[in-house]
């Protein structure tokens, strides 16, 4: 399987915290901002990536807890290519979905926003 096979199961098989924040990140909903979803990125598929604000948006679930150092190099990747990652818990979006929006749109509206 190659990885955009991988990253279009992903996209048809979303986890309902997935399904959840993409439904208010979709459409431009949260600000003008243009979000993709599961989109392959180097060796990586990440989440969420808004690429004007070269933001990503990482879930972890009770897995991320063992794979500390994966999940670092992973990051070291990405910011090496020019982006932000914010990491949430899942539980973190069940129970203030509220405050993670905010934190995402607050690290967009820092960064300068180009025209799409």
């Amino acid at each position: 399987m190659t990885l955009q096979d991988n990253a279009r199961r992903l996209r048809r098989e979303m986890t309902e915290v997935e399904a959840r924040l993409w439904y208010q990140l979709r459409d431009r909903r949260l600000d003008g901002f243009k979000f993709r979803r599961q989109k392959p990125i180097g060796p990586y598929i990440v989440d969420f990536v808004c690429l004007d604000g070269r933001l990503i948006i990482e879930l972890d679930g009770g897995q991320h807890a063992l794979q500390v150092e994966a999940d670092a190099r992973r990051e070291a990747f990405l910011q090496a290519a020019g982006f932000r990652v914010l990491r949430f818990w899942n539980h973190e979006v069940r129970a203030n979905e509220a405050a993670v929006l905010e934190r995402i749109h607050q690290a967009l509206l820092a960064c300068p926003r180009e025209e799409t």
